[in-house]
């Protein structure tokens, strides 16, 4: 323990040359959420005002690294223990993740887009995220009652992280951990990037956003395969709505409530809750023996494979008030796979849609002039039908304690005590009552 710790201020110490550096020639990009700490309680990019004239077009190249360090044990009752045995962990570190990061201002008001995995838990190997390109202003068209219309809209376009709730903006997404506070994402993680568009408005605190996208994380022109189950070969698109208000009551307190809809009829291959290229920030826990890091990424979260339909709801809260910070959130959704059928139908053909619930708190206290260091908790709870296989319900729950200290606007040290429990997992089943706990210590860099 003393050798990780020795290591990681060194790490430190480097990083913070290197980024002092890159930030000093940093160009300025509109209406540009940041990778460091100043996103923090950001959701939607801004939308900037008084904006300078354009003068030529500017890139701006950012990153995200992350290196953990987890103590973490886990156990499982099944009926049968040399069957569903869990992989045997020990302490140790987890891969570096690294994000690569590419904004470019292309005209006034008019921005691009471009992340790159360059490792991840899942992938290795370097590849793309995703690429959109952001409107503000269409003054370039010369259109006076556009230019009137665009002070209230910001139009997306690309292959982009889909908009679906708030809690997606404060998640971990490979190496750009910074801005969570907590170790993980939720147990069932509702992201995914998709081909598509939208279009947000916001006036005096009130936005509103409605999109449409292919519905999928990849693009594809094939057909549908059928199912017993699913005899639709056509693909139909993904449709999003968010709505809500955001802004200050009074001058220490932020209020923020939405609540996000998301709905596919037709995909057999939709992830919208298991669209994470990344991986999961708990390595291995209740896997089995045979697991791998790549296979078997995402250790702690349950995808409940709703690939063929799905129709999604997501409510979430945010309050500030000085250092003390909550956000919550309350998650339904209802589908299912192209396989799933109804256990009572003897023919095996008749379709059968699955729920669940979920819901999330957290609490933070961010002390100090510049909230530099914090304490917080959050609570995760997922109960409903999660395996196709089985009628009843199962349920998840999830408490996890952290504390982190922002050793400059770039860098950021933090720990996290987790406790992990599994319920109503039928016997013949690896998670049967499991259950995994632990610490885990995480530092992370954004720029």
């Amino acid at each position: 323990m003393k050798k990780f710790f020795k290591n990681l201020v060194f790490g430190c110490s480097l990083v913070f040359a290197a980024t002092s550096v890159l930030s000093a020639q940093q160009p300025s990009i509109n209406n540009f959420r940041p990778y460091d700490k100043s996103g923090i309680g950001m959701f939607e990019s801004p939308k900037d005002k008084n904006i300078p004239k354009f003068d030529g077009i500017k890139v701006r190249f950012g990153a995200g690294f992350t290196q953990q360090y987890q103590l973490l044990s886990h156990s499982n009752n099944p009926y049968d223990s040399s069957v569903y045995k869990l992989k045997t962990i020990t302490g140790g570190f987890g891969t570096a993740m690294a994000s690569l990061n590419m904004d470019v201002q292309l005209e006034q008001g008019i921005r691009l887009n471009v992340t790159t995995y360059l490792s991840t838990r899942h992938h290795n190997e370097a590849w793309v995220k995703g690429g959109y390109i952001q409107f503000d202003d269409l003054s370039f068209l010369g259109v006076d009652a556009l230019d009137d219309i665009m002070k209230y809209l910001t139009i997306r376009v690309g292959h982009m992280e889909i908009n679906y709730g708030d809690a997606h903006f404060r998640r971990s997404d490979g190496g750009s951990t910074l801005q969570n506070p907590f170790m993980e994402n939720y147990i069932v993680d509702g992201f995914a990037t998709e081909i598509g568009a939208d279009i947000l408005f916001r006036s005096s605190g009130f936005l509103a956003m409605a999109g449409v996208t292919n519905g999928a994380i990849k693009g594809s022109v094939d057909a549908v395969n059928q199912t017993p189950i699913d005899q639709d070969t056509s693909k139909a698109p993904a449709f999003l709505f968010k709505l809500g208000y955001d802004d200050k009551i009074g001058d220490n307190m932020r209020l923020r409530v939405t609540g996000s809809g998301y709905m596919i009829s037709s995909a057999q291959s939709n992830t919208l809750f298991g669209g994470d290229r990344t991986g999961s920030n708990y390595w291995m826990v209740m896997e089995p023996t045979n697991a791998s890091y790549t296979s078997n990424a995402f250790s702690g979260r349950v995808n409940p494979d709703m690939k063929d339909k799905v129709t999604a709801f997501q409510i979430n809260g945010f309050f500030k008030v000085s250092g003390l910070e909550v956000f919550g959130t309350y998650e339904t959704a209802t589908g299912r796979g192209p396989n799933d059928k109804d256990p009572s139908d003897i023919t095996g053909k008749t379709a059968l849609d699955r729920s669940f619930n979920q819901i999330a708190a957290d609490a933070l206290y961010r002390f100090g002039a510049k909230e530099n260091v914090y304490l917080g908790a959050r609570y995760n709870m997922v109960k409903g039908k999660l395996l196709a296989s089985n009628t009843t319900e199962q349920s998840i729950n999830r408490i996890a304690i952290a504390a982190g200290w922002f050793v400059t606007d770039n860098i950021m040290i933090k720990g996290e005590f987790v406790t992990q429990s599994y319920k109503d997992y039928p016997k013949k089943h690896i998670l049967s009552e499991g259950k995994f706990d632990g610490v885990v210590f995480e530092a992370a860099v954004g720029f």
